[in-house]
């Protein structure tokens, strides 16, 4: 599959799981609005419901309390003694479920008291019809008392009862049961505390298990609706438990989006691996192909000099039979060596390397190096210059993979040089914190700054614009880094285009016990 294939297709993906991801988030935004909403109109509708009893308990009260008892003497004092009481009682229910009453009373004439003139003989057929008459005057009367001294209570209740305190108006305590009551009508059992303030907003009470916790979020309520603004008490109540109570009704979309996100996370761990399986391929690739080359070079030039000695006229001139022979050994060396190479990558698999342990003097070791790859320097007119100032050169390490170490870098300073300037390689030793430094540096092409991160990487090889113009299998510096590390010291590399390249290590010291 195409690298752009697989980018349209991680988009594609990573946009659908983020959208799905966005709507599952906005779908529980909406739903908690909505029970927030819900529960706000039901709070609403219990507070109303709780000012309608506490108004229905006052007029209660004035009824059952208020109506003055000069009043009925009054009136059954205008009564006279020949006349007929009537009484009525009135069946009253509070809010609170309690029963009580209330008696109102009319006045009639006895039927003794009527004028002779009904019964008597002569006009004894219109008695029925006058009698008749006169008991719609009793109801009449009757009705008419009884309006007047239910009008009587509702004119003291409008302009007397708002002058009252409100603790005298109000049983906090059965405010409390309203307001429990209301609340479960409406489906909400949940613990709350409210409070009462009066018109001048004072707190004249709370509950007594009030808690400020929630208390950013209260409902008010005025507990007499009919009062005058300016004399208007309320009542406050908050919930705080509310938001875990609304947090629950959409608890069950939390799953769903924690399962969706675990994709979203796994989609893109699935991409990373492809991109990284895919860019591992094309470095094996890569490998594969200058594996080739490496090994042909080499094996060309062998077949090309044992033919060469199969001529007569070479066998008679001992000087030319010398130099291919000298040809065939240096590219046997140089084809061992690469076989060396990919030898080295079962290390790779290992945790550690086999290391043969000794104490090395670096110094001689560098020297011993420098002598060997000078001659491959100069075929490019470069030289290799040395300042081994360490005055503790000694480690305890393994002398051959050091000096491939050594080997490598500056093959590499090689393989890298600048066409157009000669070669020039300086190698240093010196000691720093206990640690012996050792710096190869050249005037090579350079490396860029992103590649830099990467060099040490198996099978990395920095892009020069031809696959192969450049030998080599990306190993040695992983190599050379792995080394390193297998000997507790560090590597690291600084570098400028078209300046050059250094690489700077640190190795522990021998320590003499």
């Amino acid at each position: 599959m195409k690298k752009s294939t697989i980018w349209r297709l991680g988009i594609v993906m990573g946009l659908s799981f983020l959208s799905l991801l966005y709507l599952q988030i906005s779908y529980i935004e909406e739903m908690a609005k909505m029970r927030n909403e819900q529960f706000d109109e039901s709070v609403k509708r219990a507070l109303m419901a709780a000012s309608k009893s506490v108004e229905a308990a006052e007029v209660d009260r004035w009824l059952r309390e208020d109506i003055s008892e000069a009043d009925k003497r009054a009136w059954e004092q205008r009564s006279q003694g020949n006349s007929v009481v009537h009484t009525q009682r009135f069946q009253l229910i509070s809010p609170d479920g309690v029963h009580s009453s209330i008696e109102l009373k009319a006045v009639t004439k006895t039927p003794s008291e009527l004028p002779r003139a009904m019964i008597s003989r002569k006009h004894g057929a219109k008695t029925i019809p006058q009698t008749s008459r006169s008991m719609v005057d009793a109801l009449k009367n009757r009705y008419l008392y009884q309006r007047a001294l239910v009008d009587e209570v509702v004119w003291q209740m409008i302009y007397h009862a708002s002058d009252k305190p409100i603790q005298e108006r109000v049983n906090f305590k059965n405010l409390d049961r309203y307001l429990k009551s209301g609340l479960i009508d409406n489906g909400i059992d949940l613990q709350y505390h409210f409070k009462v303030i009066d018109h001048d907003g004072q707190e004249v009470y709370r509950c007594p298990d009030y808690n400020e916790e929630g208390g950013e979020s209260s409902y008010s309520q005025p507990l007499f609706l009919n009062d005058p603004p300016a004399r208007m008490s309320i009542v406050k109540v908050h919930f705080p438990g509310k938001r875990d109570y609304i947090f629950s009704s959409v608890s069950f979309m939390i799953p769903s989006m924690i399962f969706t996100f675990v994709l979203l996370i796994t989609f893109i761990f699935t991409i990373y691996i492809i991109f990284r399986q895919k860019k591992l391929t094309e470095m094996k690739n890569d490998f594969i192909n200058n594996m080739t080359h490496e090994f042909k070079t080499p094996i060309s030039t062998i077949s090309l000099a044992a033919q060469m000695l199969n001529d007569p006229a070479v066998g008679k001139s001992p000087a030319m039979f010398k130099h291919i022979s000298n040809v065939i050994n240096d590219e046997t060396k140089r084809l061992r060596f690469q076989v060396e190479k990919v030898l080295q990558m079962s290390m790779f698999d290992r945790q550690k390397a086999t290391l043969k342990m000794k104490e090395l003097d670096v110094n001689e070791l560098i020297k011993g190096v420098v002598n060997t790859f000078a001659l491959k320097v100069e075929r490019y007119n470069g030289k290799i210059d040395t300042e081994l100032t360490a005055e503790s050169p000694f480690v305890f390490a393994d002398e051959m993979h050091i000096t491939n170490v050594i080997f490598n870098l500056m093959d590499n300073a090689v393989k890298y040089k600048r066409p157009d300037v000669d070669l020039h390689l300086l190698v240093k030793t010196w000691n720093e914190s206990g640690k012996l430094m050792i710096e190869v540096q050249d005037n090579g092409i350079g490396i860029k700054k992103e590649d830099l991160k990467k060099v040490f990487d198996k099978f990395y090889r920095v892009h020069t614009g031809n696959l192969h113009d450049v030998k080599g299998f990306g190993l040695g510096l992983a190599y050379v880094r792995k080394i390193i590390h297998d000997h507790k010291g560090t590597i690291r590399a600084e570098s400028e285009l078209s300046v050059g390249t250094r690489f700077i290590i640190a190795l522990p010291l021998l320590k003499n016990d």
